[in-house]
C-alpha cells in the first residue's frame, strides 16, 4: 500500500474527534507526545518523521481555550521546525470568535489576533466550521475554509416526520443562519428581538413571528450558558408553540440553562457535555474527511460550501 502523502495528527482537545476523521480517511493518527510540566507550561515532541508532508492538525479549543490554543500553537511550531511542506489546523470550533470587533471602546479584537498567532506559528491554511461571523476569514492572510453544519442537522431534522415546524432565531444575530435553515426545511422563520445587557443577561422585546401549535426549531452557531436558548423556548411556549427543539453547532454547555428544550440537536465540534441526556449528536467526521480529501487533492471545496 502506498503510503498517504498527508497525516493527522490530533492535540489533546478532541482526540475522539480526530480519531473518527482518521477512520475515515483510513489513516492512522500521526504519533505526538504530549505533556503538561507542574508549572503549567506544555511540551510537545513529533514522534514520527514529518519532512515534505502535508500535516493537518485536529484541534477544538472549547472550555480550555488558552490551554488549547497554546498547545495548538506549539503544535505548529515543532511541526515548522521538523521541515513538513504545509500545516493545516483543522479547527472545528474557533475559539474567541465572538470577539470580532471593536462594539465598545478599548477593547480588543481577539479573533484577529488568534489569526495572527496560528499564520505566525506556521499555519498554511485553517480548516473550520459554522464561524460566528464570516468577516474572520478576512482576519487571515492564509486560506480558510468554512465548513456548515446545517446540512447535516436539516437531513437529521427531516428523518424526524414533524410537518409543523418553524424555524426560530434567538436573537438578531442568528438571522441570516435561521433564514437558510428555513429555506433547507421549507418551512417559516420567526424571530425573538433580544438585547444584550452584558456577558450574562439578556432582555427580550418582542417576537415578530408565528409559533403558535408549531414545533419551535430554535438554531445558534454557539451555546455557552444556554441562557440565550431558555429565553427564547420561554417566548415561544408563551406564544403557544407546540413544542421547542433546538439545534447547535457548537455545544459548550458551560451551564444548566437548557429549561424548556424537548430536544438539542448538536454536533460534535467540541466533546459531548456532561449531564445533557437531551442532546442527540450529529456528528462532523465525515465532513470534515471529505473536506481534507479534497484539499489533499487539489481540488475545489465548494460543493460543501452550501452557505
Amino acid at each position: 500500500m502506498t503510503e498517504p502523502s498527508f497525516m493527522l495528527f490530533a492535540g489533546s482537545s478532541h482526540k475522539d474527534l480526530a480519531q473518527k476523521v482518521a477512520h475515515r480517511l483510513r489513516i492512522q493518527l500521526g504519533q505526538i507526545s504530549i505533556e503538561t510540566f507542574p508549572d503549567g507550561e506544555i511540551g510537545v515532541q513529533i514522534l514520527e518523521n514529518v519532512r515534505g508532508k502535508d500535516v493537518f492538525v485536529l484541534q477544538s479549543p472549547a472550555r480550555r481555550p488558552n490551554h488549547y490554543l497554546m498547545e495548538l500553537l506549539i503544535i505548529a511550531d515543532a511541526l515548522k521546525r521538523a521541515s513538513v511542506r504545509s500545516i493545516v489546523a483543522v479547527i472545528p470550533y474557533y475559539a474567541y470568535a465572538r470577539q470580532d470587533r471593536k462594539d465598545k471602546g478599548r477593547v480588543p479584537i481577539t479573533a484577529k489576533l488568534v489569526a495572527d498567532l496560528l499564520e505566525k506559528a506556521g499555519v498554511t491554511r485553517v480548516l473550520t466550521m459554522d464561524l460566528h461571523t464570516e468577516q474572520i476569514q478576512g482576519f487571515f492572510n492564509i486560506p480558510v475554509d468554512n465548513l456548515y453544519a446545517r446540512p447535516l442537522f436539516a437531513k437529521e431534522l427531516k428523518g424526524q416526520g414533524k410537518q409543523d415546524w418553524v424555524v426560530v432565531s434567538p436573537d438578531v444575530g442568528s438571522n441570516k443562519m435561521a433564514r437558510k435553515f428555513a429555506e433547507d426545511l421549507n418551512v417559516d422563520l420567526a424571530i425573538v428581538d433580544k438585547r444584550r445587557i452584558n456577558s450574562r443577561s439578556v432582555e427580550v422585546n418582542a417576537l415578530i413571528g408565528e409559533v403558535k401549535n408549531k414545533d419551535v426549531l430554535l438554531v445558534d452557531d454557539i451555546c455557552s450558558t444556554g441562557s440565550t436558548l431558555k429565553i427564547a423556548a420561554q417566548v415561544c411556549r408563551r406564544e403557544g408553540a407546540k413544542s421547542v427543539h433546538a439545534a447547535i453547532t457548537h455545544a459548550l454547555l458551560m451551564g444548566d440553562g437548557l429549561e424548556g428544550i424537548d430536544k438539542l440537536y448538536v454536533t460534535d465540534s467540541v466533546p459531548p457535555a456532561a449531564g445533557h441526556t437531551k442532546a442527540q449528536v450529529v456528528s462532523v467526521a465525515d465532513l470534515l474527511g471529505q473536506a481534507i480529501e479534497r484539499i489533499v487533492s487539489a481540488q475545489s471545496l465548494s460543493s460543501l460550501f452550501k452557505s
